[in-house]
């Protein structure tokens, strides 16, 4: 993958992880985004973006630990956002 192909997939994630249609999730994975994914290598951005495959209620339940997480998403992306502070964030 070029890196234009790079830097134009990780503005769609950015972008979707902004406008999800939960406030919570718009708030938590718009900011998590923001923080990390310009920063992800293919493997990372290949995690993030099936995760955001996910229902948003799944993926609240995922992170708040109310839920265990499915195999499929124990992953690096899933471990850094249940540590992720987004209120911290500016």
């Amino acid at each position: 993958m070029s890196d234009h192909e790079t830097s134009l997939r990780r503005k769609r994630l950015l972008h979707r992880s902004r406008y999800r249609g939960c406030l919570e999730c718009d708030l938590l994975l718009g900011r998590f985004a923001a923080r990390y994914v310009p920063g992800f290598d293919a493997a990372r951005l290949a995690q993030f973006e099936a995760l955001l495959e996910e229902a948003d209620v799944d993926i609240l339940a995922w992170v708040t630990g109310r839920q265990p997480v499915p195999a499929r998403h124990d992953n690096e992306v899933m471990a850094l956002l249940r540590r992720f502070q987004p209120s911290t964030m500016s």
